[in-house]
């Protein structure tokens, strides 16, 4: 089967071809990639969730039908619940900005497939133009990000964007021949919307590419069933199908 815009979300593409989300979820916890994947667990749709894809399929040209399949955005009397009419909010301002709506006036939902390290891969990319790849992103805030391991992150390393861009622009090269710089376009949800446009540095991205390379191959091996996923036993789906073995003592937990 071809894979398309109809079945780029589906169970039998999320099979075949590995894309930025699923590698995110596998370095997160494999078992919950893996239940996701064969469809035995889906992570909640939060507000915020919402909220951004909302923004997305207004510029994709799908927000009617984005509303028809979420009724959940709207109060009994059929207008927009408050978090939604922020929405528009940030769409009104985005669409005040020249600059910004250069950057998003490319060829929108560019769907492209390639392999890394032997593994096939799946990007759609936002606003796609012949000099360069932008992502469109709808952010709490621009503030940076907090890892115990790394210490403060920039909100786009923090929220592992720099590795979708090496993706994106990986497979682009491999379908053009061209490596085009990547551009985050972003816009907060804040009281007031702050947006900017982001280069992520060609450094970053190489950086992130040979991180790719180094861990996709383990992932499809889990993927495959050849490797058995283990378990981080903090996310929502190790905490709903964890089976209790062991008492913990109370000193135990100071040592944590």
């Amino acid at each position: 089967m071809q894979l398309n815009s109809e079945n780029y979300f589906s169970q039998e593409m999320s099979e075949k071809y590995m894309s930025v989300s699923q590698f995110k979820a596998f370095e997160s916890c494999p078992a919950m990639a893996m239940a996701e994947i064969s469809g035995m667990f889906e992570r909640e749709k939060t507000t915020a969730l919402l909220v951004g894809s909302y923004v997305d399929s207004h510029f994709e040209g799908t927000l009617d039908i984005f509303k028809a399949q979420h009724p959940e955005l709207f109060k009994r009397d059929g207008s927009l619940k408050s978090e939604y009419i922020q929405a528009e909010q940030i769409i009104r301002r985005i669409e005040r900005d020249q600059l910004f709506m250069e950057y998003m006036s490319g060829e929108k939902q560019v769907i492209m497939t390639g392999e890394i390290q032997g593994v096939p891969v799946k990007i759609k990319i936002d606003s796609y133009l012949p000099d360069k790849i932008v992502d469109l992103k709808i952010m709490r805030d621009f503030e940076p990000v907090y890892k115990p391991e790394q210490g403060r992150l920039p909100w786009f390393e923090g929220w592992r964007y720099d590795l979708q861009g090496a993706v994106y622009q990986e497979i682009v090269r491999q379908n053009t021949g061209k490596t085009l710089p990547f551009f985050l376009a972003a816009a907060t949800k804040e009281k007031v919307t702050d947006i900017t446009i982001i280069q992520i540095e060609q450094d970053l991205l190489d950086f992130e590419l040979e991180h790719v390379k180094g861990q996709i191959q383990l992932f499809d091996a889990i993927k495959q069933g050849i490797i058995q996923p283990d378990r981080c036993e903090h996310c929502d789906y190790c905490k709903s199908t964890k089976v209790l073995t062991n008492i913990i003592k109370s000193g135990e937990l100071l040592d944590d």
